[in-house]
């Protein structure tokens, strides 16, 4: 009787172990020990006196599983794409920092060239000033309507 015991508990174990590693994890479970042992119906200490055996072989199965980019755990692949997304956008967002100080740098370049440019323009303004002696007198301006034919 106690061999068939151990026998009906082995399959249950090696069922839910099916179950879990194939990504069919039931609401509020994760594919874990814990879990394993909820979804056969074995108390966690006798998976761990009784089947140590199966419990290595749940968690190699399942490691191995992991490293072949193949998550069990619906969750645990929505944590490993979630933690790739937040990588890709921590680079992005350091790209567009570095972006943004090379135009503020271009901008302040601009403003200063912009800056000493009406400096000279102005100061060449000031130099070519007609002098206010009255010696010199502009000529006035004609607009274009008389400037006669031609002169359009």
């Amino acid at each position: 009787m106690r061999h068939d015991h151990q026998a009906e508990a082995e399959t249950r174990i090696r069922s839910a172990m099916q179950q879990l590693l194939a990504g069919s994890v039931p609401d509020g479970l994760k594919c874990d020990v814990k879990s394993l042992c909820t979804l056969a119906g074995v108390p966690r200490a006798t998976l761990y006196r009784t089947y140590p055996h199966l419990k290595a072989e749940f968690d190699r199965q399942r490691t191995a599983a992991q490293e072949a980019g193949q998550y069990p755990d619906p969750r645990l692949a929505q944590i490993e794409r979630l933690k790739a997304e937040v990588a890709t956008l921590r680079e992005r967002l350091s790209r567009k920092k570095a972006e943004l100080d090379t135009l503020k740098d271009f901008q302040a370049t601009a403003l200063s060239r912009l800056a000493a440019q009406h400096y000279e323009i102005t100061t060449l303004r000031l130099k070519t000033a007609p002098p206010t002696d009255g010696t010199v007198r502009r000529l006035p301006v004609r607009s274009t309507d008389e400037a006669g034919p031609g002169f359009e």
